[in-house]
């Protein structure tokens, strides 16, 4: 019988690692690890990935030092390239993800030269999900379409996943709203909410509109929900919201509106992932995979993460592996779909 060392070998043969760790039939791993972040520094993933980083090398084997290192570049794309041909098998280098390169409208592009369904995943990272914030003055007319329509602000050109809520509400449930784009970032759009250049916008950072709810000028009404046990949930600063999927539920009787909706809420629900390339050993990704049970139980990551999200929810490997597949198996026909009806309502596609 084979022991556990003599597998791990035969593994890092079969998979050509060169000169892998674990070729030696050793799973230690070297005293200096990197981490590859796709997006520019300073933004949510980077900020959520470093600390992710710096808590991992607590739990690790030996506690070896972490160095982030970012790649930002086609939506993150260039990172992941990298990744499957520029480094080893071996664990020596993680990549920390968000949605976007795991989203079929990005990585069937010709460009992405990878595969997310064969990446050996340790775990993810949830933001509580999105919330749509309005002003109360607006709420009114945001049901009745004998009045001016209420102006959701976006930011780019293509609204983000989870302010895509709206586009379903305009569609399904009869919204009264219109989208104005353009906007740099969520700060911008918070600062264009209080001086009502807009009437409603999301975010996933409850910080941002805490005091704003608070003042009782502004509130929240609906929410996209979170990943909790494979349930999708309310955020707990908004038990009594309404959860955008639930309300959802029986609206949708087109086969393929009902594939794209399904598209839609795979890649809102999956925000940050942390893995390692295919063809990993399987004793390496244990290592790691058993860490980051770690890291979430742990209360300082709770407390750190808190600062970054007001609800930041672990997510298990399972959990991003199951939300990878749901997302590969959407058709051309449900990204059409969802195309069209970003041109109907004024939007750029993604074509």
């Amino acid at each position: 019988m084979k022991t556990t060392a003599q597998l791990i070998t035969a593994l890092a043969i079969c998979f050509g690692i060169g000169q892998s760790h674990a070729q030696d039939g050793s799973t230690a791993l070297p005293k200096r690890l990197s981490m590859i972040i796709g997006q520019a520094a300073g933004g949510g993933t980077d900020v959520t990935g470093r600390l992710v980083a710096r808590m991992l090398s607590k739990h690790l084997p030996g506690e070896p030092t972490i160095v982030v290192r970012n790649m930002p570049g086609a939506g993150g794309i260039t990172a992941l390239n990298y990744m499957v041909h520029q480094t080893a098998r071996d664990g020596e280098t993680i990549t920390f993800g968000a949605n976007g390169v795991v989203d079929p409208f990005n990585y069937r592009k010709p460009q992405a030269q990878y595969d997310p369904l064969t990446f050996q995943y340790i775990g993810g990272v949830g933001r509580g999900g999105q919330f749509l914030v309005i002003n109360k003055n607006a709420l009114p007319r945001l049901y009745d379409k004998t009045k001016p329509p209420v102006i959701m602000g976006s930011v780019g050109n293509m609204p983000r996943s989870g302010m895509q809520v709206t586009t379903w509400c305009i569609e399904f449930l009869g919204w009264n709203a219109k989208w104005v784009t353009g906007y740099r970032g969520t700060n911008e759009l918070m600062l264009a909410l209080q001086r009502g250049e807009i009437d409603i916008t999301a975010t996933a950072n409850f910080y941002q509109v805490e005091e704003m709810v608070r003042q009782g000028n502004f509130s929240v009404v609906i929410q996209s929900g979170t990943l909790l046990e494979g349930k999708i949930a309310p955020r707990p600063e908004f038990a009594h919201v309404p959860v955008f999927p639930i309300v959802m539920q029986g609206k949708i009787s087109d086969p393929v509106a009902r594939q794209a909706f399904d598209y839609w809420l795979a890649i809102n629900t999956m925000d940050k992932w942390l893995g390692l390339i295919p063809g990993t050993p399987a004793a390496i990704t244990k290592i790691y995979r058993e860490a980051f049970a770690k890291v979430i139980a742990s209360p300082e990551f709770v407390e750190q993460g808190t600062k970054i999200s007001g609800d930041l929810t672990p997510m298990t490997h399972q959990d991003v592996e199951g939300l990878v597949k749901r997302l590969a198996a959407t058709p051309p026909e449900a990204t059409t779909y969802i195309n069209t009806l970003l041109r109907k309502q004024g939007l750029q596609s993604t074509d």
